[in-house]
């Protein structure tokens, strides 16, 4: 049994909160409707048995993805545009879906549906699943009627978030594939080589430069220390995870991801691209504007840009426009101020936003596509620098020894 934190409503609209005890989401969810509450939001606590939504199905329930998500919405919405009444609908996705853990969620909105819960209520019992942006998205559609196509847009949203997470990790995988053949190569030679040429340079008596003397000490460190240096690694790493959930540490992170270079512009393309998109997203859906601004603060995924949505909220809601309190946080780029100005002026904001989307679609491809050819020329001087200093270490005292043995 799992501990479970909730936010439900009573019939008459109050907001409670509270624990209780249940195996999995979908059963904690039936409690609450038995007690007659419409649960909002239900949360594992930290702790707890260690079971999340998909209870049962341990180690080997594999995770829902964006793909499954994306296939999901495209289905559903075909099926409601078909007529097909919406329990009947998700009984469908749920014979299709090949995701166990998907399947049992559908079960579980089947149920929390019949007993009288709407589809984004249902949804916001899965947080794990169902972001905040996909749960008001979906409550936007049942209040306009028009279900099928915001799940098409949510579909949309949720390709275009995967198609450039995976542009960024393309770029990435050789850099990285390159940083870590060299530290492999430089492992095997401090651990494996270095010893045996060690105890030759040792019978020689002869002065080692200074390369040889580094990878000796570098090998008996390594040898005697070994366990300690993982620790240290283990900790520093833990210690970092730590500083970047406080929010001091969080806002720095984000900060350091913008400011990097080489990466940095990239970073904040892909951002500036996926907050339009996902403005203009909720906005075409009908959501309210002060709405829209919470949940783009939310989805946007860098603690910089959610603090200054937060004060472009406050400052709409005093009756400024968005491109008043834009232009003077100096986070977003004269470009964007501008687009987001004439959106208002002309009643196209969703539009212009779209197009600023696009724009920096196109530049973060651009970057990226650059990136590689960019890097090529650091990891070279790198990679000739380390490769060096080796060749130094091992061979200098074999020269030195041959040498004085000609003399």
């Amino acid at each position: 049994m799992g501990l479970f934190q909730y936010r439900a409503r009573t019939t008459q609209g109050k907001l409670l909160t509270g624990t209780l005890e249940a195996s999995s989401p979908e059963e904690a969810a039936e409690k609450l409707q038995m007690q007659g509450y419409v649960p909002v939001s239900l949360r594992e606590q930290a702790g707890a048995a260690g079971k999340t939504e998909g209870a049962g199905l341990g180690l080997l329930s594999p995770r829902v993805k964006p793909q499954d998500l994306v296939v999901m919405s495209r289905q559903l919405a075909t099926l409601i545009r078909a007529g097909i009444s919406f329990l009947r609908s998700l009984q469908t996705l749920k014979e299709q879906t090949r995701n166990r853990r998907l399947k049992r969620i559908i079960e579980g909105l089947m149920r929390q549906m019949e007993a009288g819960s709407s589809f984004s209520e249902a949804l916001s019992a899965y947080p794990q699943v169902f972001s905040p942006l996909y749960v008001s998205m979906i409550r936007g559609g049942e209040e306009s009627g028009l279900l099928d196509e915001i799940l098409e847009r949510l579909a949309g949203l949720l390709e275009h978030d995967a198609a450039t997470r995976a542009r960024v990790r393309a770029a990435l995988r050789y850099p990285v594939i390159v940083l870590l053949s060299i530290g492999a190569a430089f492992t095997v030679l401090t651990v494996f080589v270095i010893p045996r040429f060690a105890s030759l340079y040792a019978r020689s008596n002869a002065a080692l430069p200074l390369p040889t003397r580094v990878l000796i000490w570098l090998n008996q460190s390594i040898s005697s220390y070994w366990p300690f240096i993982l620790l240290a690694v283990g900790g520093l790493l833990l210690l970092g995870r730590l500083y970047v959930r406080t929010p001091g540490g969080r806002w720095n992170f984000d900060r350091l991801k913008l400011k990097a270079p080489i990466v940095g512009p990239i970073v904040e393309k892909t951002l500036l691209s996926r907050f339009a998109n996902i403005f203009a997203t909720l906005y075409r859906s009908g959501i309210p504007l002060l709405h829209s601004l919470d949940i783009v603060s939310q989805a946007v995924g860098n603690v910089i840009l959610e603090r200054a949505v937060g004060v472009i909220k406050e400052d709409v809601k005093e009756g400024k426009t968005l491109a008043e309190p834009m232009a003077a946080l100096g986070v977003f780029p004269p470009l964007v101020v501008q687009m987001v100005a004439v959106g208002e002026e002309t009643g196209a904001l969703d539009e212009m936003l779209l197009k600023v989307s696009e724009y920096y679609d196109q530049e973060a491809e651009y970057a990226i596509k650059n990136l590689t050819t960019t890097m090529e020329p650091v990891l070279l001087v790198f990679l000739a620098g380390a490769i060096l200093f080796l060749a130094l270490g091992v061979f200098l005292p074999i020269w030195d020894m041959i040498g004085a043995f000609r003399r």
